[in-house]
């Protein structure tokens, strides 16, 4: 569950393009471009140049691959954050029960610069939502006034955070 900093709120359909091909289905990765993620899941600032050199390609073809796969959405190279280090101390994540069109509840929430992963469930709850608050007050008025007050929202079960344990994003390509 990442958490972005302060640069990083911005619009939010112009940083999380759709994750299909334009034929609606999701982009096929070659071994390739598996090795080129998992090189820039090791390090997101590594030199194409070196890429290249791990995977065989010339850093214009690194390049190219690159930039397609962010295109298509596949990836994001993004600086990750300690919430605590840039003055956000508290962290919950929310299970909410949805009555009627999921999906119109989920735009509503991800268009919301304190939730910065929203996903659709099966089970206990409908979605869940991971929220990045300044502090206390903050979370409070963010699931009281905004989440709740959301059409559709029917109810939410918050998870506050009393210590994060791990927060990796290096599972690779598996």
């Amino acid at each position: 569950m990442a958490s972005r900093s302060a640069e990083q709120k911005g619009s939010r359909e112009s940083r999380e393009p759709s994750r299909e091909s334009r034929n609606g289905s999701s982009p096929q990765l070659d071994a390739v471009s598996l090795a080129i993620i998992e090189q820039l899941q090791e390090d997101g600032r590594r030199p194409y140049a070196a890429i290249g050199k791990a995977v065989g390609l010339s850093e214009a073809a690194v390049r190219q691959r690159v930039q397609k796969l962010l295109d298509q959405g596949v990836m994001q190279i993004v600086a990750v954050t300690d919430p605590l280090t840039v003055g956000f101390r508290r962290q919950a994540m929310v299970g909410v029960n949805v009555e009627g069109d999921v999906e119109a509840v989920a735009d509503a929430l991800s268009a919301m610069s304190e939730c910065e992963y929203v996903v659709m469930t099966a089970g206990s709850f409908d979605l869940m939502v991971e929220i990045v608050c300044e502090d206390d007050d903050h979370l409070l008025e963010v699931i009281n006034k905004r989440i709740r007050a959301v059409p559709g929202v029917r109810s939410t079960e918050s998870f506050v955070y009393l210590k994060l344990k791990k927060q990796t994003y290096m599972w690779g390509t598996r």
